[in-house]
Formats: C-alpha cells, sequence, structure tokens
C-alpha cells in the first residue's frame, strides 16, 4: 500500500518522518504541500481521517494566523479550511496518510501506528 507524506523540507518533524517511513521502506508520495497545498475537499478528509477540527490541524504561531484572526471562534469549519488551503504554511506538518488511515508526525513515531 503506497503510504502519503504531507513533506517540508525545510521542517525538521517532517525530515525525521520522512527518514522514518523509508526505513520502513513503504512506496511513498511525497507531496511538498508548500508547492502544491491540498484542496479544500482533500483536506477535509483528512481532518477527518486525523479526528481533528481545523485549528487542531493549524499552525497558530504563524503570524498569518493571528493577521487573519483565525483564532475567532465564529469563524466555521468551512472559513478555517479555506484560509488553510489559501496560505498552507498555517497547515501542522508532516501528515502522513495510509488507506484510510492519518497520522500527524509529531513527534514521528506516531506514524508507525498507521502502516
Amino acid at each position: 500500500m503506497a503510504v502519503t507524506i504531507y513533506h517540508n523540507p525545510r521542517c525538521s518533524k517532517s525530515r525525521e518522518t520522512l527518514k522514518l517511513l523509508q526505513s520502513k521502506q513503504v512506496s511513498l508520495d511525497i507531496i511538498e504541500y508548500l508547492k502544491m497545498p491540498p484542496d479544500a475537499k482533500t483536506l477535509s478528509s483528512i481532518l477527518d481521517k486525523l479526528g481533528m477540527e481545523p485549528r487542531d490541524l493549524m499552525r497558530k504561531k504563524e503570524p498569518s494566523y493571528k493577521t487573519k484572526q483565525l483564532a475567532d471562534p465564529k469563524l466555521t469549519r468551512k472559513a478555517l479550511i479555506d484560509a488553510m488551503v489559501a496560505d498552507p504554511v498555517l497547515i501542522e506538518r508532516p501528515i502522513v496518510l495510509s488507506g484510510a488511515k492519518a497520522a500527524l508526525g509529531r513527534p514521528p513515531e506516531s506514524v508507525l501506528k498507521i502502516l
């Protein structure tokens, strides 16, 4: 089964997760999500697989989180997903998908449970 990683090569946790997956010799599809962000439908599906809501997957320390006022509790799931699609730096990484399962690579070893 192919495993997909939404990867940022500049992120140490993402690099560690990728290295861990490569050591398991799984077939990998590497998506550099800052260059090719998921669309809203894909991101919604990823959130469902993770069992998370959009804010759970957002990098709240990113400047755009504050400037776009994404902490506003009145914002809908759709609005938050749209914000992540428009500005993918807001998406926490790395995300690993394997079939119907997903895991966030924080810590990297957490992805092993879905292989």
